[in-house]
């Protein structure tokens, strides 16, 4: 199995487990679950072959740990980044003072405007990692920025925030008082 090919695999994934599982005739449970073995002969039939090892392989490798199997190794989900409304039966955490969001800076206005909003997703998504954010930011078109958040003062003040499977952090929101925007 070579390297591009996982990643189309991972690509195609978060497509149907995140955004639109109907397009190849799944339907994920309330929680974001889908059969593997549904999901395999979904895919197959939608002319996206994927055998069971380079699904494992996806999962395992993925570096940003982006599915989950469960324990009993018949299904599978994403931990984060839904369009689709799931419940990712989080609870709520105490985050770290500070969390980070990469973007890119064509898009500062509106932030400094409306703060972070989660747009199409079911929540904004924070790093606590600088690094990581930098890398989210790079993704994007444009000259890359990483925003600092006072996640303290945020949970202080009522803001519920999610801790995922793979450390990403989730929040409804961010407003833009509790935004650090570095100079452009």
């Amino acid at each position: 199995m070579n390297n591009s090919h996982i990643v189309k695999v991972s690509k195609y994934l978060s497509f149907v487990l995140r955004h639109q599982p109907e397009k190849i005739g799944i339907k994920l449970d309330p929680h974001g679950w889908v059969a593997i073995e549904e999901l395999l002969k979904a895919a197959k039939n939608h002319k996206f072959p994927i055998w069971e090892t380079e699904l494992y392989t996806v999962v395992e490798k993925n570096d940003k740990k982006r599915f989950s199997v469960d324990p009993s190794g018949t299904l599978i989900r994403a931990n984060y980044g839904h369009s689709v409304k799931v419940d990712l039966q989080l609870e709520p955490q105490i985050p770290p003072g500070i969390l980070y969001h990469g973007t890119v800076i064509h898009v500062i206005d509106s932030i400094k405007k409306t703060g972070l909003q989660k747009m199409s997703r079911n929540h904004v998504h924070l790093s606590n990692d600088i690094t990581i954010a930098r890398n989210v930011a790079k993704r994007r078109n444009g000259k890359s920025i990483v925003l600092v958040i006072d996640a303290m003062a945020m949970s202080e003040d009522g803001y519920n925030f999610y801790l995922s499977h793979n450390n990403v952090w989730l929040v409804d929101e961010v407003p833009t008082k509790y935004l650090q925007i570095p100079s452009t």
